[in-house]
């Protein structure tokens, strides 16, 4: 058993022992704090001079990935303009090839039309009087022409004044059709004796039945009519689908896919030159 003055300076020496403890752990506690300072110091200035392992090693995964990025960004590059280039020669070809199509298809219409006005005036070459359509369209195409707003303008006639014959050249198909009829009626005139015989005109036989009545098409048996889809079909080439937008008399306007509106004649259809049928697409 201990008594009080025991326990007193036994108190007082654990006190003395926990304040020196507490004084060892504080300047340990300052110590570490000062060890750990210089050191997060000292790594910092690694960093800063570039030299610390655990600044490289990341900069140099994110270098690698720099890289490969790069390189795919190329190769994408790349593809991406021979895709172009490519599109653009695609394009071109395209172009010229419905260039060369248009073109065909201008050099038969125009083909068909100078046909067809040969036909006629062949029809009306023995004839005194001119009654076919030709007439009429030139009478109607002349007055379209004529511009009410304008004075009258008169033809140059010959004068006696000038030392030679005034000539006057580009004519007019009507101007010329005029001639024409006088020179033949003058020379029906004359009697058969003086007229020299002319051969026949063969007429180009017609292999397919085609014509227009009130605004439809017949066609080798079947009908047909505006905004009907149909396949058009040309020798040697790959047949086309359309819309059929108008029939006239003697033409059939029709539009194609890409939008562009063309024409065909009735005659080229009778001559078998072109072909159409249904299209049930």
């Amino acid at each position: 058993e201990m008594d009080d003055e025991d326990c007193e300076r036994r108190r007082m020496e654990c006190l003395d022992e926990m304040s020196n403890l507490e004084k060892q752990f504080t300047d340990l506690k300052d110590q570490l704090y000062k060890e750990r300072l210089s050191q997060v110091d000292a790594k910092l200035q690694e960093v800063i001079a570039g030299k610390a392992p655990e600044y490289l090693e990341p900069l140099a995964a994110l270098q690698e990935n720099m890289q490969i990025r790069t390189k795919v960004a190329g190769i994408y590059r790349e593809l991406c303009l021979e895709s172009v280039k490519n599109k653009y020669e695609c394009e071109i070809q395209a172009s010229r090839q419905h260039c060369e199509s248009e073109k065909l298809l201008l050099y038969d219409t125009v083909q068909s039309e100078l046909e067809e006005k040969i036909r006629r005036l062949e029809e009306d070459r023995h004839s005194i009087d001119i009654t076919s359509e030709l007439w009429n369209d030139e009478l109607q195409s002349r007055k379209k022409r004529k511009d009410p707003f304008s004075p009258d303008k008169k033809k140059p006639v010959f004068s006696l004044t000038f030392p030679r014959p005034y000539i006057v050249y580009m004519l007019q198909d009507l101007d010329i059709l005029e001639d024409w009829t006088t020179i033949r009626k003058a020379m029906a005139t004359l009697g058969p004796h003086r007229v020299k015989p002319e051969p026949p005109v063969k007429l180009e036989k017609h292999l397919h039945s085609a014509r227009s009545e009130e605004g439809r098409l017949y066609y080798d048996g079947e009908w047909y009519g505006r905004g009907q889809t149909i396949c058009i079909d040309k020798k040697d080439e790959c047949p086309t689908s359309a819309i059929i937008t108008t029939i006239n008399h003697d033409e059939v306007w029709f539009k194609r896919p890409d939008g562009s509106k063309s024409k065909l004649y009735i005659s080229q259809l009778q001559k078998g030159k072109y072909s159409i049928k249904h299209s049930h697409n």
